[in-house]
């Protein structure tokens, strides 16, 4: 028989942390978006104002939903933080991309949930899986099913295991029983407000993603704005830093899940190796991980300015290598290597100086 409690211990079962049921109903957090959009916080993301409208409410995708059921995995694996490390000769990668495309496991899991309960429903229905790639504001859906709050870093925190959470859902037509909506706990804290390198926190709940080195890293897909690529520093593929600092991460939860365990390739790399890897070899590690998004060309392109930013001889070093040049001559690599290269020669000559 399909309950909400059956349906959570399979979920648990499937490799789910945490699952939870929200109503498909109007909530008020839902109406933030179009004011985030107006204030330009979007950048070039224009996949956002083109689905404004379906995120505004899920029964705009999916007209007879009245419940959605909202799960998380948790992805933090056993390695320190970006922060604990501080070595600007290291590549600095989210660890949300360490290991397997979370959008082709998380999203396999997902349907899989889905499946069962097409199977265990006494009664037909409708329904729509979703990993981060669909119009739905899951933030929101998450913490109305009782997963987390919605943090001041605009994460969705848990109290018992973080904010080190992948998010899914399962848009669904049967009235299931629902939880009881995340209060938030970040009281006065503004931790990740304060760390954040570039300010891309504007204030508590509002993230400005023109200046977050996420978007920067990921989003951008041209020139990374010059006045941003000092304060990049070694982030090669986004950035963790608020997450980093959270106390609510102090003591976060870690899987062994086999999946989320760091590739060779992304674990803590130096900047000069990665750089050094032929685009035969990497390529195909990229490829099978959530860098797929951007691909190998703005990893690349990342990479030059990390190394740029880590002012060390070895970087030099390789930057002035032409078979590294060679590894990529698209004109946006090429101008970013070429920046790094004059930082690292002005670094070079003052210290002469």
């Amino acid at each position: 028989m399909l309950t909400a409690t059956t349906l959570k211990a399979q979920a648990v079962e499937l490799g789910f942390d945490l699952c939870g049921v929200a109503p498909a109903v109007e909530h008020a957090e839902l109406g933030f978006l179009p004011d985030w959009l107006a204030g330009g916080y979007g950048g070039t993301m224009g996949y956002l104002p083109r689905t404004a409208r379906r995120r505004a409410d899920v029964r705009h995708v999916l007209p007879s939903a009245q419940t959605v059921i909202s799960l998380g995995t948790v992805y933090n694996t056993d390695r320190p933080y970006s922060t604990e490390l501080g070595d600007p000769s290291i590549a600095d990668i989210s660890r949300y991309a360490w290991g397997a495309d979370y959008h082709d496991v998380v999203g396999s899991r997902t349907r899989a949930l889905f499946e069962w309960m097409r199977t265990t429903s006494a009664e037909p229905f409708e329904g729509r899986t979703y990993v981060d790639t669909g119009p739905v504001q899951e933030r929101v859906y998450a913490q109305h099913a009782g997963l987390g709050w919605i943090g001041k870093n605009t994460c969705v925190i848990n109290p018992e295991l973080g904010s080190w959470l992948f998010l899914s859902e399962i848009l669904c037509s049967l009235p299931l029983e629902t939880d009881s909506p995340s209060l938030d706990q970040c009281g006065t804290c503004t931790l990740c407000l304060d760390a954040c390198p570039t300010g891309a926190i504007v204030e508590p709940w509002v993230l400005d993603a023109t200046r977050c080195l996420s978007y920067l890293t990921i989003e951008v897909k041209q020139t990374i704005p010059l006045t941003f690529r000092e304060a990049l520093g070694a982030h090669v593929y986004g950035c963790d830093i608020c997450q980093d600092v959270c106390p609510w991460n102090a003591q976060a939860a870690r899987t062994d899940d086999v999946v989320w365990q760091p590739h060779a390739a992304f674990d803590r790399p130096a900047l000069t190796d990665l750089w050094g890897r032929p685009d035969s070899d990497l390529a195909p590690i990229v490829a099978k991980s959530a860098m797929s998004h951007t691909g190998l060309r703005n990893l690349r392109r990342n990479t030059a300015v990390a190394l740029g930013n880590s002012g060390t001889a070895e970087a030099q070093h390789a930057l002035a290598a032409p078979a590294a040049v060679a590894m990529d001559a698209d004109s946006i690599v090429t101008e970013h290597v070429a920046w790094a290269r004059e930082k690292l020669e002005a670094s070079r000559t003052d210290v002469i100086g």
